[in-house]
């Protein structure tokens, strides 16, 4: 049983690992199927991931920390489609930008308002998300052989962003599919002319996926800082914002398969933390940097040609201009 003790533990810590990237990854197929490059996804999760640790610790309550979060990610999210749609800009420096914004402010307001080097103040358990214990989670890992730890370790004890993560791509399936709005923004990243022709809003439609795009950063931040960590740090994304977008386009800009890519990079980097001070016969411990490296290097590979033929929306990338 102490083998499948650990490789629940290794699942456990995979899904919590991923889900950051879960909810960027939806964001980022939002903003994609509706036309627009959505680079920021990494900075938008940054400063969502501020504003939620100084909303939480001012107020002592995560869910206002949790709307902080949403609300500077929308805001980040209406600039860079305001540059995109209205303006017509290069969607790919304008996102570079939002993170570029995020990376510099966020420190520097860090700094000023706390005075710790651009952290925030550590956060006591009850301006966090904490684990949840689901029903006869304990019993069943006690009394059940193997289906009961898979419970209990694996679906039990995650916070309830985890288990929004999961709704919001079911959500996002059903919404791209089954509704009226997910044809018109699937239309758009494809036909804009069509969609145009159809008396519908190119720009509404585009500012709408946006705007959704910031709501699901936001809960990305929120989790990073008051769910998986007890306050912000400079940084902490960590390029999980360029991994997420590397999930969507492994996923071919469908959720389900965004979601296998998610979880397949999260698996990484639970594993990552698990291998380090191993030794190797022969050759001996292995530097720690190079298992810290292992997600992003498999990104890489996967990214360059292993994951078959992945077609964009066609209009991705391309600002509409109306034709008069």
């Amino acid at each position: 049983m102490d083998m499948f003790d650990q490789l629940f533990s290794l699942l456990g810590a995979s899904i919590r690992m991923a889900t950051p990237l879960i909810f960027a990854a939806m964001a980022g197929i939002y903003s994609e199927r509706s036309g627009i490059v959505d680079i920021g996804l990494e900075g938008k999760m940054l400063f969502g991931a501020f504003a939620a640790a100084v909303v939480s610790f001012e107020t002592g309550n995560p869910f206002f920390g949790l709307l902080g979060g949403i609300a500077i990610c929308i805001l980040l999210s209406l600039m860079h489609g305001f540059a995109s749609v209205k303006m017509r800009g290069d969607q790919v420096i304008s996102g570079l930008a939002v993170n570029f914004l995020a990376s510099g402010l966020t420190v520097t307001l860090g700094h000023a308002w706390y005075s710790q080097g651009g952290l925030t103040p550590a956060l006591t358990n009850a301006q966090r998300f904490t684990g949840i214990t689901l029903p006869g989670a304990e019993w069943l890992g006690e009394n059940i052989p193997v289906i009961g730890p898979l419970y209990e370790q694996v679906i039990s004890g995650h916070n309830i962003l985890v288990y929004v993560a999961f709704g919001v791509v079911a959500l996002t399936y059903w919404v791209l599919f089954n509704t009226r709005f997910g044809l018109r923004l699937r239309a758009t990243g494809e036909e804009p002319n069509a969609v145009d022709s159809a008396g519908i809003s190119v720009a509404w439609v585009r500012y709408r996926a946006v705007i959704i795009a910031g709501v699901l950063c936001g809960f990305a931040g929120t989790y990073l800082s008051i769910a998986q960590n007890a306050a912000f740090q400079r940084e902490m994304t960590s390029g999980r914002g360029y991994i997420a977008l590397a999930a969507v386009i492994f996923g071919k800009w469908h959720p389900r398969g965004a979601l296998a890519a998610c979880l397949l990079f999260g698996f990484l980097q639970a594993l990552e933390t698990r291998v380090q001070n191993v030794e190797i016969p022969m050759i001996g411990e292995l530097p720690s940097q190079l298992f810290s490296a292992i997600p992003y290097i498999i990104t890489v590979v996967l990214l360059a040609g292993f994951i078959g033929k992945a077609i964009a929306p066609k209009a991705v990338g391309v600002p509409y201009v109306k034709e008069r």
